[in-house]
């Protein structure tokens, strides 16, 4: 069900590959609830996903950018608002990658080069978008940003590798950015550390299913599915959030402040008996 709580708002998603991406299901909410919006993406993502039955179904034209690139960055910002007509009034950062997690390296064997990629796809081309925003003078007040992350950002996890980095350097500029903006123009920056999903990017990374169901049991609401994340991606860029600014937002059935929970204990007893 609509309620229309993003209305006459326009803005960015970036991210969306396929069905199965946030940045997709966060597309087709924010449009049902009245957005208008340009997609983006890398061409080489493009390519490879399904980017234009979204842009169909929403009504909402593309704007190809290597978030790495500040020229790029540039063309989608100018691009966005001449499209949309006006400033935005939000944007969605999802976007990460990581060669090492794909080539299976494990962490005491990173190849640097690739690291460096991780940092700059993952978690840099998050500044480099709000300071292209900021020197167009890109956003309304009360405009909101938002990018997805990942408890691995505080937590060790095995074989999440330079993404752990890297979304700890996103988290960072949030804060940051969010207090600059926040002075400058009302703007609010903020994260979403989402549960386990199975997305593309997150089904690529060994053990993911053994965590997804360990994740699932701990959760006292179980795993957050992709279609709620988007429906809180959306409530953020509504005017309803208005004062929530600078934060790390749980989005995860309760899996980060759970010790231990019943299906765990069930789970071990059952295993060593």
């Amino acid at each position: 069900m609509s309620n229309n709580i993003l209305a006459g708002k326009v803005g960015i998603i970036s991210g969306a590959l396929n069905e199965e991406s946030i940045a997709w299901k966060v597309a087709l909410k924010a449009h049902a609830e009245g957005a208008r919006f340009v997609l983006t993406n890398a061409p080489l993502a493009m390519r490879m996903g399904e980017i234009n039955k979204l842009s169909e179904q929403c009504n909402a034209p593309i704007i190809p950018a290597d978030a790495t690139s500040m020229e790029d960055l540039e063309k989608l910002f100018s691009g966005a608002q001449e499209h949309l007509g006006g400033k935005l009034d939000f944007v969605l950062h999802s976007i990460g990658m990581s060669a090492n997690i794909r080539k299976g390296k494990h962490y005491g064997e990173l190849n640097y080069e690739w690291y460096q990629k991780t940092l700059d796809v993952s978690a840099l081309s998050f500044h480099k978008m709000l300071a292209v925003a900021e020197k167009q003078d890109a956003f309304n007040e009360w405009a909101s940003v938002v990018a997805l992350s990942y408890i691995a950002a505080q937590r060790a996890f095995l074989d999440y590798t330079d993404m752990s980095q890297a979304k700890a350097v996103l988290e960072s500029i949030a804060r940051s950015y969010g207090q600059r903006l926040g002075k400058l123009k009302k703007v609010r920056v903020n994260t979403i550390s989402q549960s386990p999903t199975k997305t593309t990017a997150g089904t690529g990374i060994s053990g993911f299913d053994a965590f997804y169901e360990y994740a699932d049991r701990l959760s006292p609401l179980g795993n957050a599915p992709a279609e709620a994340c988007a429906d809180y991606c959306v409530s953020l860029f509504s005017d309803l959030t208005r004062y929530v600014t600078m934060q790390n937002l749980m989005h995860d059935g309760g899996f980060s402040t759970t010790g231990i929970s019943e299906e765990i204990v069930e789970l071990i007893t059952k295993s060593n008996s």
